[in-house]
């Protein structure tokens, strides 16, 4: 029993990768270098932006928000896969999953507004780079930040409670390492039509319209980079946006194919549906620390200088 009287099972068991139980442990090896590149990788952006004079600038701050919210993102799911996948430990309390659930829907939520902030960065820098400074001043990112911080807890705050309102009654066996909506209300033995409704509206209305904006902003980055004379100034400005267009589609991409094999995808194996969830969630906060101190010349000369000064 519980808020809204109804049954609901004490715990969940989590899923490696259905059809490959026998190999989960050997797959546990990749994972924690992924957790390592991750944690390590977004802990030396973070500290490369505070310590770095010269990186106390707008696209930094906001690259300091995406290493903070993978980070985040890693640690949350950290636990529950590596119990599954290094221990075969597999239970998950009912309550403690509904968190789990929560804070990775919100993270991945605040990702998404991160990357839009950041192309809003973009479109300022190269569309109107007179008024850039006047406009993206500390107070206006830092506005910026707690906008996206809290579109993504107030959104996504009824979602525990659209969970337990349901009788959990068909299954207690999740079919990932972690805890996720779409997942934990298929569990149930009622209509879940609110549930079903009510995804679809965040997904539209946060992820899609963030996606929507981003687009734009490309498009109007493409008509004024067009407009300047010089090939070599051209490809200097677009040059800038690599690392965020790279961004952009390690996070997307994945995503758009999670929510297709969610929504439509009923004859699609299980084991292409984890697959797919674990790029979506595990990807991103590898690849961004790598991919901006790859191409970000500042962000990888203020890396290299804060090992060396590390060495001295």
């Amino acid at each position: 029993m519980g808020l809204f009287n109804v049954t609901h099972p004490a715990f969940f068991l989590l899923t490696g990768i259905p059809g490959l139980e026998s190999a989960q442990f050997w797959l546990a090896g990749p994972l924690c270098v992924m957790y390592a590149v991750s944690l390590g990788g977004n802990t030396v952006i973070l500290q490369a932006v505070r310590a770095e004079p010269r990186l106390h600038q707008p696209m930094c701050y906001f690259l300091s928000m995406l290493s903070f919210t993978d980070m985040a993102m890693s640690v949350v799911t950290l636990p529950t896969v590596l119990r599954t996948f290094c221990l075969n430990a597999r239970t998950i309390d009912f309550h403690a999953c509904l968190i789990q659930m929560f804070l990775i829907h919100s993270f991945s939520m605040m990702e998404s507004g991160i990357l839009l902030a950041m192309s809003f960065d973009r479109y300022m820098a190269i569309c109107d780079p007179l008024r850039y400074a006047t406009v993206l001043t500390n107070e206006v990112i830092a506005g910026m930040g707690l906008a996206v911080t809290s579109r993504s807890f107030i959104t996504l705050l009824p979602l525990p409670f659209l969970i337990q309102r349901l009788p959990i009654c068909r299954s207690n066996v999740l079919s990932h390492s972690y805890c996720l909506h779409p997942d934990m209300m298929k569990m149930a033995c009622a209509d879940i039509t609110i549930n079903i409704v009510y995804g679809l509206f965040v997904l539209i209305s946060t992820f899609g319209m963030d996606l929507l904006f981003i687009f734009l902003s490309y498009v109007l980055i493409l008509h004024s980079v067009m407009a300047i004379a010089s090939q070599e100034e051209r490809l200097k400005a677009l040059n800038t946006c690599v690392s965020h267009i790279l961004a952009v589609l390690a996070f997307y991409v994945p995503m758009i194919g999670v929510s297709m094999v969610h929504r439509f995808g009923k004859n699609v194996p299980g084991f292409i549906n984890v697959l797919l969830s674990n790029i979506y969630l595990f990807v991103p906060p590898v690849l961004n620390p790598l991919i901006y101190s790859a191409k970000t010349k500042e962000i990888r000369r203020a890396i290299v200088h804060m090992f060396h000064r590390i060495k001295m």
